[in-house]
């Protein structure tokens, strides 16, 4: 590896344009273009997760790892493997481009024989993990614990019915939380892998959501205490690895946060695959968030219609994407958060370099994405005909009812007396349908159309 794990590829990955053959080029992401009066990478803030590209070694339930990773070999010495895997790390962040990295104390730093070990192993990593950012001027969008490994969170962590268990989880976190802070990470996320439940017939609901909120109450506590900063960020998922997850989806965790006064405390990381796996849209789940003033980061990715599981896969829907991106840059876009590729190459994708054909991918689908929506946005027609429909809570009747004082008897009376007499209005969806499409198609004209050779019919 003194040569470069990925020696094939010279870097940084340039914006080649529609018009270019190269597969090693960006064809819609231009960090320094200007959309809607920001840099392209400011309004995306572009992350690649350190675990599924770096830690995870390409196994399934019914096969193990097909991927070149040398340093996770079992073989080696806890520290040299790291070492490793963080040059290769590097590497890829600084040869294709992306601003941040996310990843997971376990992803980096092994567990020891003790916990005074595990936390002298992660300590030496972390301080190994400044210097290359020193070094890159890459930064950390956000740190995180591994609660769901181990098998003493076979029964969850924060909701375990062991004590000693929900012990051991708050000290790796406290611990985790501390290296972000030290990482200058901008945000810390709690995904409660296996908060919930596997059967009913041994789980004391009330119980569990108790520790759980008292688990929450005390990170955030140790956040103040610390001065860390940043954005503490929840993860929603609704099933898998257990039964039924608490934290399944923006309408539970909101109800969950406002239950147990933390809702100043916590915002959501959303994760496309999740949504649909809780039978949502994205979209949905983005809107919601934004609604409840929750919305903090995304994990962007893909699930597969046909495969009920989290299949993480690169996003390539520009469809999706563009919707959720509408919601995010009409609400004034990230503040801490970011588009992070919390995502797994296919199994049969061994090459090096297929781990950067996926990544140029996914960040053009996000890309053609943001323009979709900065066209949808200057156009105005969806804010336009949205505001319309709710036109009437603005007039005389909406402002006696909502801040007026009208009770049900004076309502019933005016509706008995004929003059509150409602006909029926259209939603006017497929018009709504046509815009969107109209903004996809305008901007696909307006690229291949930039994209034109000098003096092509059509090109001024």
């Amino acid at each position: 590896m003194d040569q470069g794990f990925f020696s094939e590829v010279a870097g940084p990955i340039p914006f080649g344009g529609l018009g270019s053959t190269d597969p090693l080029s960006f064809k819609v992401y231009d960090p320094d273009r200007h959309v809607l009066g920001k840099r392209m990478a400011d309004h995306l803030r572009i992350a690649v997760c350190l675990w599924h590209s770096f830690n995870w070694p390409g196994s399934d339930v019914f096969g193990v790892g097909t991927f070149d990773r040398p340093w996770l070999d079992p073989r080696l010495d806890p520290l040299t493997a790291s070492r490793a895997k963080l040059d290769a790390a590097f590497e890829f962040l600084t040869k294709l481009g992306v601003p941040y990295f996310c990843f997971h104390d376990r992803d980096v730093a092994p567990e020891g024989a003790t916990w005074r070990e595990t936390q002298e192993i992660l300590d030496k990593v972390v301080d190994d993990i400044g210097r290359r950012m020193s070094t890159t001027g890459l930064k950390l969008l956000w740190g995180t614990a591994n609660l769901f490994s181990h098998p003493r969170y076979a029964a969850g962590a924060a909701t375990n019915p062991d004590p000693a268990v929900f012990s051991v989880a708050a000290a790796q976190v406290k611990s985790m939380l501390e290296a972000t802070k030290r990482l200058g990470g901008e945000n810390y996320v709690l995904w409660g892998g296996r908060e919930g439940y596997e059967t009913l017939l041994n789980t004391d609901l009330a119980r569990e959501e108790r520790q759980f909120a008292r688990f929450l109450s005390l990170v955030a506590e140790h956040k103040h205490k610390i001065g860390f900063k940043g954005t503490l960020l929840i993860e929603p998922k609704p099933q898998e690895p257990t039964k039924h997850q608490y934290d399944y989806d923006v309408a539970a965790i909101r109800g969950f946060l406002e239950r147990h006064d933390l809702a100043g405390e916590y915002r959501l990381n959303l994760e496309v695959n999740h949504a649909t796996l809780a039978g949502h849209s994205f979209h949905h789940e983005v809107a919601a968030a934004i609604a409840g003033d929750l919305f903090g980061s995304i994990d962007a990715n893909r699930g597969d219609p046909q495969n009920g599981w989290d299949t993480d896969q690169f996003p390539n829907s520009v469809d999706e994407l563009a919707l959720a991106l509408y919601e995010i840059v009409r609400s004034g876009g990230f503040s801490t958060g970011g588009f992070n590729f919390d995502t797994k190459l296919r199994r049969q994708s061994m090459d090096r370099t297929d781990l950067f054909h996926a990544h140029i991918g996914g960040i053009d689908t996000l890309a053609r994405s943001l323009l979709v929506a900065a066209a949808m946005i200057e156009d105005g027609a969806l804010e336009r005909l949205r505001t319309e429909r709710y036109a009437g809570w603005t007039g005389p009747l909406g402002h006696s009812i909502l801040v007026g004082g009208a009770g049900v008897e004076h309502l019933a009376t005016r509706v008995l007396a004929g003059e509150i007499d409602p006909q029926p209005v259209s939603g006017r969806q497929e018009l709504l349908e046509n815009i969107v499409n109209r903004a996809i198609w305008s901007v696909d004209s307006a690229e291949a159309a930039a994209a034109a050779p000098v003096g092509a019919a059509g090109r001024t």
